[in-house]
């Protein structure tokens, strides 16, 4: 991690260069800040109080990359914080406290000058910030969180005095963790959090004047702060600032930053950057889906993505996303979830995209496989070598090249693109006959299913493994979506050597792309069912069951526009796949369509049905495209609705969202079925 290493260790310089210059323009004390867009407002609803270290029932929010969340507490409780912060630094995600850094607010007579839950008037999240606001006769309260960095969260409450008289106040911070194994200790007037089962360092300080610092029992601490008299109408800050930062970071150069600066200054930019992502993010939007309530998904797959975002750290040397922080065992980096994610985020954060594909290509192999997926911490769990995934990433690279020209991120990936495609036609093509079959490292089925990323489509059911040579197994099927992924990365791979001048490559690509449209068109689609199947290894006999990946080969451009036209009337056809929620992962017709046990068997996940939407434009259906993508957005539970998450998939009949919330690639599918992708 040194090239990473060394450029975290200026960040903190840049930062505190840039708002300092922004503090000299300003000299006011409390400069105003714009309105948040009301689009993100509650976008996602965040409101929980975790009763346990394990309570999922609510979302959390995060910014900058964080291993660490908040939520807003439910109306009815008291407590004068945040909620959490919930830990992604350790056990795959848990929550630290109920609240960890609760405020108290007494008089000189010890009373509260508020009751948290009387005097709750409004609490909202959005893209930049999450806000609560009290009042009563004698104070108006605000309380505002945002993120300094991705290591850092910043909490401020601004007191009014709205009374007559002067208000002597006695103010204080106090927690106590779940029992998660934290430790807390002083550094001077810092708090210390060390954990028994993550190598991240808490730290929790205020950035008013501190009387004295508290620890009980190494487990519970309070803060207080110097008592302060606020006169009538006057207004005063209280900041809090809670760190957790892994040890490859660099916490006196971020202590540093801390205490300098200034909330409003950060929650400033928060807010520009969190407006010029969205109207970066819209210049691409199709004309069909201007409409307000499109802008809400828009922005619920931006904030989604957002809130899955994740900087470095231990086995991890680039910046990426989660598939969902919310449930346990995705809390790590999949390498088609990554090249999904890319290209969502091309559309207004390049550079995240660049970093997320970098990520999984650290974890390729010298013969050129790619690591199925990884994780920051490998004592909670291991990487996966024992199969890869679809090959996705070229299509990344070019969209992100496609958005912003970066030439060097092209010359950079390319070598690495080519060697991951040709792999699989040494270690995964058992007859040598051009077509791919999905298979394993370690022989197993299992897998081989995995490597497919539909571990139980019915395609497999009867699969058996055979040995292509050592450590390379396939199924004894080829599968058509591979193959037509595997079709359209050639011209992916094409575009990207003409950009670099590597002439001789792209004829190669080129001519080995047209005898693969032919192989895709002669040997998996059957015409008399009007549709796409994998098939034997001979390739003379279908496995069938209609599924999903009868239309990859309309989405990268491998069918012919009769074979098109036929699996266009099945995909159209209200018995088969357009259903509530169209283009599900099988055909509803089906005796083995189960979408509520069957996690490949008949649920809808939204990249499939963003294949459909997209192969229906690459053949001229774009009226179909319209009302399929329309009636997806409007069938699956929530998307257009505030408050809800995206989820995993989706009930195609009944539109019910599945499995786990906060999906990252169902986000950037959204995106892409919003926008000209």
């Amino acid at each position: 991690m040194v090239l990473y290493y060394d450029k975290m260790k200026i960040y903190p310089y840049i930062l505190l260069a840039l708002l300092l210059i922004g503090c000299a323009e300003e000299q006011k004390p409390s400069a105003s800040i714009e309105p948040v867009s009301d689009h993100s407002i509650d976008i996602l609803d965040y409101r929980i109080t975790p009763k346990d270290s394990v309570d999922k029932s609510g979302l959390m929010f995060s910014d900058q990359g964080a291993w660490f969340a908040y939520g807003l507490p439910d109306d009815s409780s008291k407590l004068g914080g945040f909620s959490g912060p919930f830990l992604m630094t350790q056990q795959n995600g848990i929550w630290s406290s109920a609240s960890l850094s609760q405020l108290s607010l007494l008089s000189e007579n010890s009373e509260s000058l508020v009751d948290w839950q009387q005097d709750l008037k409004e609490q909202y999240g959005s893209s930049s910030h999450l806000s609560r606001s009290f009042s009563n006769k004698q104070v108006e309260i605000k309380q505002q969180l945002t993120f300094l960095s991705g290591h850092t969260a910043l909490q401020q409450t601004t007191i009014t005095n709205t009374a007559k008289e002067p208000i002597q106040l006695k103010p204080s911070y106090y927690g106590e963790p779940f029992n998660i194994g934290l430790r807390f200790s002083k550094e001077k007037k810092i708090l210390r959090i060390d954990s028994d089962k993550s190598e991240a360092i808490g730290y929790i300080q205020s950035l008013n004047d501190v009387e004295r610092l508290d620890i009980r029992d190494s487990i519970s601490y309070t803060i207080r702060l110097k008592p302060l008299t606020i006169q009538a109408g006057e207004t005063v800050e209280l900041t809090l600032a809670q760190s957790f930062i892994f040890p490859e970071y660099f916490w006196p150069e971020e202590n540093g930053v801390i205490k300098v600066v200034r909330f409003e200054d950060i929650l400033r930019i928060r807010q520009k950057n969190k407006r010029d992502e969205f109207d970066q993010l819209s210049k691409f939007r199709r004309t069909a889906f201007n409409d307000e309530q499109y802008t809400k998904a828009l922005v619920k797959a931006q904030l989604t993505l957002q809130n899955n975002w994740r900087i470095p750290a231990g086995e991890i040397d680039h910046e990426g996303l989660f598939p969902s922080y919310h449930y346990k065992w995705f809390n790590g980096f999949w390498s088609w979830d990554s090249w999904k994610h890319a290209v969502g985020l091309s559309h207004y954060n390049p550079q995240l995209a660049k970093e997320q594909v970098k990520l999984m290509f650290k974890f390729q192999n010298e013969d050129g496989f790619v690591a199925d997926c990884v994780y920051r911490d490998t004592l909670i769990e291991r990487h996966n070598y024992r199969d890869t995934k679809p090959p996705l990433s070229a299509w990344a690279v070019a969209k992100i090249y496609e958005k912003d020209k970066d030439i060097n991120f092209v010359k950079t990936m390319y070598p690495k693109l080519k060697k991951y495609h040709y792999w699989w036609y040494t270690k995964r093509d058992h007859d040598q006959d051009g077509l791919c079959e999905y298979g394993s490292t370690d022989g197993s089925l299992v897998a081989a299913k995995w490597e497919s990323g539909m571990d139980n489509a019915i395609r497999f059911d009867n699969a058996e493994m055979v040995q292509n040579g050592d450590g390379a197994f396939s199924m004894n099927q080829e599968s058509v979506d591979l193959n037509a992924y595997l079709f359209a990365e050639k011209q992916y791979l094409a575009l990207l050597a003409k950009a670099i001048l590597e002439s001789n490559d792209m004829d190669n690509y080129v001519n080995e792309a047209q005898v693969l449209k032919q192989k895709i068109q002669e040997q998996f689609y059957d015409p008399e069912d009007g549709w796409f199947y994998d098939t034997n290894l001979e390739g003379d006999e279908f496995i069938k069951g209609a599924g999903s990946e009868g239309w990859t080969a309309l989405w990268a451009q491998a069918a012919t526009q009769e074979q098109a036209n036929s699996v266009k009337e099945k995909m159209m056809n209200p018995n088969t796949f357009f259903t509530k929620v169209p283009f599900q992962t099988m055909s509803a017709d089906h005796e083995k369509f189960n979408p509520l046990k069957g996690y490949w068997r008949g649920p809808n996940w939204l990249d499939q049905a963003y294949f459909g939407v997209k192969g229906l434009r690459n053949y001229g259906f774009s009226a179909e495209a319209d009302q399929a993508a329309t009636q997806i957005l409007n069938g699956a539970q929530g998307i257009l609705q505030k408050g809800v998450s995206i989820r995993e998939n989706y009930h195609p009949i009944t539109g019910e969202g599945l499995n786990a919330q906060n999906f990252s690639w169902s986000a950037a599918h959204i995106i892409m079925m919003l926008t000209e992708e």
